[in-house]
């Protein structure tokens, strides 16, 4: 069994077909499924059940894919301790990011963490260091399963609970706030409560996202069932679908001040929604991830007494 195999076979499983997993490992389709193949051959079971639309695990490949995970997370962890003995921080940090992750230029509003301006400051000091960013479709739910199968070195995430495994720094919080059309009833409101939007048409995020968890749960302790047609996963569609009168939904006040919306203060809602860095709790960072760590805890910091904004 080699390496080359595993990280096929972990490509394949993680993005669902073999198309999409040979253009993440930059290989031809024809020799992942080769590669793929000869690894079930060592094994005496087929890994994937294949058909012309999709492809999926079997029960061999479900029990693989952990034990794969943390075969190459320690060939990497090895080749990262021997290459800053030689020429000092070096390796690849797998990030988990949030759908938006920069300052907004339109608007006065920043997030709580401006990443890319982070990882530009830490490449110059740090320029052997390279970075994996990967946006999750579980929002942060999936990047915290992730961190704690050793699949991301760290991610950004909001979370309403913290599972095994995973150990939260909090950076900030982030307030969501009514957005509504201009031509809405709401508009020009000082404020709303849950229940002035209990009879609304929601756009939401999907299950699995923190912003999504949060106003579940503040309107399910209201005793209020949503109607929720419309789940997008980023704040633009989402103030798209608003614009055209298609629904209400809850964002940050940065990034939504736009024309055609209202943006409106909840007042009777625990809306804050807290946003972390999540790491591994039960291994240690590479050097590489260590710094970086701390470099974003730092710029959190800075961030502290600024607006702060979305997920």
């Amino acid at each position: 069994m080699e390496l080359r195999q595993l990280e096929y076979f972990i490509a394949v499983a993680e993005e669902g077909t073999f198309t999409k997993g040979a253009r993440r490992v930059r290989v031809a389709q024809s020799a992942v499924s080769a590669t793929i193949q000869k690894l079930e051959r060592e094994l005496g079971m087929p890994l994937f059940l294949r058909d012309s639309a999709t492809t999926t695990l079997t029960d061999a490949g479900v029990a693989l894919l952990p034990q794969a995970r943390s075969l190459l997370s320690a060939e990497r962890r090895a080749r990262d301790t021997v290459d800053q003995v030689r020429a000092g921080l070096r390796g690849t940090i797998r990030i988990g990011t949030l759908v938006a992750i920069g300052a907004r230029p339109q608007s006065a509003g920043l997030l709580v963490i401006d990443l890319p301006e982070v990882l530009g400051r830490f490449h110059v000091t740090h320029p052997l260091v390279t970075f994996q960013l990967r946006t999750s479709r579980e929002g942060s739910t999936g990047h915290l399963a992730a961190v704690a199968a050793d699949d991301l070195d760290l991610a950004l995430v909001g979370p309403i609970s913290q599972p095994i495994g995973v150990r939260l720094h909090p950076l900030g919080k982030v307030r969501l706030a009514l957005v509504c059309s201009r031509r809405h009833r709401l508009a020009d409101a000082t404020s709303v409560t849950l229940d002035d939007l209990a009879d609304e048409t929601f756009i939401d995020f999907p299950y699995g996202w923190g912003n999504r968890a949060l106003t579940d749960r503040a309107f399910a302790g209201a005793g209020i069932v949503r109607d929720i047609p419309f789940e997008v996963a980023d704040q633009t569609t989402a103030l798209g679908l608003v614009r055209n009168r298609l629904g209400v939904t809850l964002l940050p006040r940065a990034g939504s001040e736009e024309d055609g919306v209202s943006v409106v203060d909840v007042e009777d809602a625990d809306l804050d929604l807290p946003v972390a860095l999540a790491t591994p709790s039960n291994r240690p960072p590479s050097a590489a991830t260590t710094a970086l760590i701390a470099s974003i805890l730092r710029a959190a910091g800075r961030a502290t007494d600024r607006p702060l904004g979305q997920r």
